[in-house]
């Protein structure tokens, strides 16, 4: 009998897709980010951990993902680029109204009651106090990225509120050093007088011995506030099978080993949802930073 070239072809495509349903697709992997407020080596060394821990106790492959910015890692969210991050609870709330059905799953213990701290240089003659003092009027002033919650948006609120002035207004010059080591940074040289700083990296960055206290430290801490926290899409279930979510909560209350905690700095992770940062949305719609709408 003869064969002719497209029966070929037919009997090659049939056989293919035989064999396609034998042999299962490569599963999708389970992507994170996280924002990034401090630089990216430090991301990459923190997160990189994280992701094995999650591939182990998810049975998926997860990966790490780095963004460039804050705002990057709310279109990475929204776009679907990743399916979980480790927001800011600024970023945290946008985020999740970008995509229906997400929510805050976990949150640090610290992060329930976060503070930020003002810190200034040696050479301003200001020291720690508890009240915001009169003299940080006419300073050079930096804070961390615009889209950070403990670096802008807390410190910002209570600056205006105790001023009754924009920072624009209150301030010589306003900077945004886009994270927190870097805040850190120009404060301790001089290149701006005052900053504000997210207090778990301040008290990180100091037990690393990478301050000098003779040029720059606290002289202010705010009151607390609800801050980081981990978003999930809320699609996930119905790509990674029911239950995942729940799943991914749970290997994340779970993370009890000292080294991984120590990449956050969290001493632990307690249950979050979206209701706990009304707060933050509320202070940023005050402040001008979103819209009352929703």
């Amino acid at each position: 009998m003869t064969i002719t070239v497209s029966f070929r072809a037919r009997l090659l495509g049939l056989a293919t897709l035989c064999l396609s349903t034998l042999i299962p697709a490569q599963a999708a992997p389970f992507v994170f980010t996280a924002i990034p407020d401090q630089d990216e080596r430090h991301l990459t060394e923190r997160f990189g951990k994280i992701a094995d821990y999650l591939t182990d106790k998810l049975g998926v492959e997860v990966q790490y993902i780095p963004v460039k910015s804050y705002p990057a890692a709310v279109s990475a969210f929204r776009n679907d680029q990743v399916q979980l991050a480790w927001f800011g609870g600024l970023t945290g709330v946008q985020a999740r109204e970008l995509v229906p059905g997400s929510e805050a799953i976990a949150q640090g213990k610290e992060d329930t009651e976060f503070v930020s701290y003002i810190i200034a240089h040696s050479s301003t003659g200001l020291t720690e106090s508890e009240q915001l003092p009169a003299e940080l009027a006419g300073k050079r002033f930096t804070f961390g990225d615009k889209g950070s919650t403990s670096g802008r948006l807390m410190p910002e609120f209570f600056l205006r509120q105790h001023f009754g002035q924009a920072p624009e207004q209150l301030f010589s010059r306003v900077g945004f050093s886009g994270d927190h080591n870097r805040t850190i940074s120009l404060v301790q040289s001089g290149a701006f007088e005052v900053g504000a700083v997210n207090y778990a990296v301040w008290e990180a960055e100091k037990a690393k011995g990478n301050i000098d206290d003779s040029k720059v430290g606290v002289i202010w801490a705010t009151p607390s506030y609800p801050d980081y926290q981990w978003s999930i899409r809320g699609d996930v279930n119905a790509r990674f099978g029911d239950g995942f979510k729940e799943k991914v909560q749970q290997a994340l209350l779970e993370m009890t080993d000292p080294a991984l905690l120590a990449a956050f700095p969290r001493s632990g992770f307690v249950k979050a949802d979206n209701d706990d940062y009304a707060p933050i949305r509320d202070t940023a719609v005050a402040i001008g930073i979103m819209d009352p709408a929703r």
